[in-house]
Parts: structure tokens; sequence; C-alpha cells
């Protein structure tokens, strides 16, 4: 997928950063390495361009929502927040009549990310221009990620707005624990 620059989706992609999200059933791969997961081709292009690369091991524990009609979590199974660090993709599919009233609020909410106490990291990815976007982001603990999502005034509008404005059409949210993180890869 394509990403945005400075760690957020923007009107402008960043063509020096991409992402590859792969969602597979451990018990079905418990041996899985990232070389299976994403195949030969892209780890022989990320060799050839010398490609910085950040890798996570996620597992999904609380959620709602869905990416192209798809699940992850069973809203039902409750499971405590896990201590320390933990990542979190927000997703979503822009209805087009919505797509303005999106880019404008959009500014203002990133702007406040990387200032925010327990921000670790995020990078914007969509897999269509403008239209799917997604947010995965990095905090130091759960309270930080809900400092922001939920206290900071700008990003409370546009919960408000898009609820009130049927912006969507598919939403996604998703927590994770962090298994591991920056493995290397070669």
């Amino acid at each position: 997928m394509g990403s945005g620059r400075n760690g957020t989706f923007d009107i402008m992609p960043d063509f020096n950063q991409w992402a590859i999200m792969v969602f597979f059933d451990a018990e079905q791969y418990p041996e899985a390495d990232i070389k299976t997961l994403v195949g030969k081709f892209i780890i022989g292009w990320w060799r050839f361009f010398k490609a910085d690369t950040r890798y996570f091991l996620l597992e999904p524990y609380a959620g709602h929502g869905t990416w192209d009609g798809q699940s992850f979590v069973d809203p039902n199974n409750k499971i405590a927040d896990p201590e320390g660090k933990i990542a979190v993709l927000t997703r979503a599919t822009i209805r087009l009549s919505r797509l303005q009233h999106f880019w404008k609020a959009v500014p203002k909410t990133a702007d406040q990310l990387e200032a925010n106490k327990g921000f670790v990291y995020s990078i914007g990815i969509g897999e269509i221009p403008f239209i799917k976007q997604a947010t995965f982001s990095v905090w130091e603990s759960i309270e930080d990620m809900k400092a922001f999502a939920y206290k900071k005034m700008a990003h409370q509008d546009v919960i408000r707005r898009t609820r009130k404005e049927s912006w969507y059409s598919e939403e996604m949210f998703l927590r994770f624990r962090i298994l591991q993180d920056n493995i290397k890869l070669w």
C-alpha cells in the first residue's frame, strides 16, 4: 500500500515509503517468517533498493468494524489491555460525497499526533488513494493512546462528525499486542 507523508495519510503520497500488511492465522502458520508471508519478490525488492524496513509481529486483541467485510476480532471476546506498548490500526472507506469534509479535517488531527505523550510511531497508508485510508500507530501505553483518541478536542470533533455526517461506508478500529518490534529481516 502507498503511504502519506509525516506519519499520517496525506493528499500527496510519499513515494519513498510503502506498507505491506499480512494477516495470517498463527495456528495455521506457527513457524511463519517474513520471507514466507511476503514472498521472495518483495524481499528481493527490499534488498535491491537497500530499503530500510520496520517490521512488527502483532496479535489483534480488541476492536470493532470490518475491512472489506471481514472482521479480525470477536467483539464479544473481552481481553484485558496489555501492559506496555500497543499498536492501533484505524481504517475507513470514505464515502465519495464526504471526501472533501474528511480531507479538510485531517490536518487538525494529524498535526497533534506527534506532540502527544506516549506517541512512538505512525504511518498513514491507503489501498486506494484518497478513498480507503488507514493509520497504523504505536503507543507507549493504552492510556497514552486513549488520551489522544478521546481527550484531544480536534480528534473528538472528527469522531463526532464522522458519525453525525456518515463519512464512512466502512470502518475498522483494531488494537494489537506487540509480539515483536523492528525485527532484523536479513
